[in-house]
């Protein structure tokens, strides 16, 4: 009967492409589609800095297109200087180069400082 087939047929959706069926785990970024959301990590900072102040979600969301953009620029530049090299794997050393060509020469040097400690507490936790 129509009815038995329709409910041992499970439903399909287009996935970049290939058919999968719904019941298949969904992967981080599958599901926002490439944005990502910073504002739980621009809260943490704010209230270990500045403990008494608050910040609206307006700022948040702006702060997070921020983040989001500087991100992409350095993943870009690091993958041009990746390249044009003539190599198929991005090394630390091409995001620290990025860092340095985009950011400027102070804060360039606190983040590849920052990054490289955060680096080292992952590894060796």
């Amino acid at each position: 009967t129509p009815t038995m087939v329709k409910s041992v047929i499970k439903p399909r959706r287009y996935f970049r492409g290939r058919r999968t069926s719904i019941s298949s785990k969904k992967s981080c970024l599958s599901s926002n589609s490439g944005y990502r959301n910073y504002s739980l990590y621009v809260s943490r900072v704010l209230k270990e800095v500045v403990p008494e102040r608050a910040i609206s979600s307006c700022t948040v969301n702006i702060m997070n297109t921020l983040i989001d953009d500087i991100f992409e620029r350095i993943s870009e530049e690091a993958h041009h200087l990746m390249c044009s090299q003539k190599r198929c794997t991005l090394t630390p050393k091409d995001i620290q180069k990025a860092v340095y060509l985009l950011l400027p020469r102070k804060l360039a040097k606190y983040a590849v400082a920052f990054g490289d400690g955060a680096v080292d507490r992952y590894v060796h936790s």
